[in-house]
């Protein structure tokens, strides 16, 4: 586990104790009898420090992004998968014209 994966874990654990402190907040609410017009202060910076920490572990845990290099071998389909029962000829696409003038270049 990283530094990456915690922050989020704690991340996730703000945002759950500033959803739960809204629940609460609006139970007393209810109790006293007053309208509900918006979380406290104090919920909406811990859902934006959350909010934070969550995007900050969700784009450092990946990893490094790897370019895509166009003329490698590997980025090529060489062959029809082994199993060809799961492909489907029934569909929408026989309604189209058999014959296109289309000319690939």
């Amino acid at each position: 586990m990283g530094v990456g994966f915690i922050v989020g874990v704690v991340g996730v654990l703000i945002l759950s104790h500033a959803a739960y402190s809204t629940i609460q907040y609006r139970s007393l609410l209810k109790i006293t009898g007053e309208e509900f017009s918006g979380p406290p202060i104090n919920v909406l910076v811990e859902l934006i420090a959350g909010l934070v920490l969550c995007l900050w572990a969700a784009l450092t845990v990946p990893g490094k992004f790897l370019s895509i290099l166009p003329h490698s071998d590997e980025n090529r389909v060489v062959s029809l998968p082994a199993n060809l029962d799961f492909m489907i000829f029934n569909h929408r696409g026989k309604a189209f014209p058999l014959e296109l003038d289309l000319k690939v270049y």
